[in-house]
């Protein structure tokens, strides 16, 4: 049987080395990965490619990652989301637990270990292919 077949990743983040590093990780573990800069971008992006999972940072201008996970499940609701942040909270209620609330598949804290990152993608590519699998039956 042939090489299973890696879901393309767009990376949204502000900060552009985050991007890169990002990028250099996935890209390195066999990944195709394309960026936006923001919410706003990368639900244009979304708009112009398939993309099988986000991973959104929360703290970001123009569109922060909640709305933006928001938006992303109401008009792409296959799409797999890792939604990733260096902190932050509101009253008792890390943005984080609020971004799997909203439809978040997997959160992680920056900075993040490059095994917890490649295992949560990797886990939400597999999840799609079952999906996508039991869908054909």
């Amino acid at each position: 049987m042939g090489q299973a077949i890696r879901p393309t990743v767009l990376v949204i983040d502000d900060e552009p080395m985050v991007r890169a590093m990002l990028r250099t990780v996935l890209e390195s573990a066999g990944y195709r990965v394309a960026e936006a800069d923001d919410g706003l971008n990368g639900l244009e992006a979304l708009r112009q490619h398939p993309f099988g999972i986000v991973i959104t940072d929360i703290m970001m201008p123009n569109m922060e990652g909640i709305e933006t996970i928001r938006e992303i499940r109401r008009g792409f609701p296959d799409t797999g989301i890792v939604a990733i942040s260096g902190g932050g909270t509101t009253g008792n209620m890390s943005y984080l637990r609020m971004a799997a609330m909203l439809g978040a598949d997997r959160t992680l804290g920056k900075p993040m270990l490059v095994r917890d990152l490649l295992e949560a993608v990797s886990s939400i590519g597999k999840g799609r292919s079952s999906r996508a699998a039991a869908r054909l039956d």
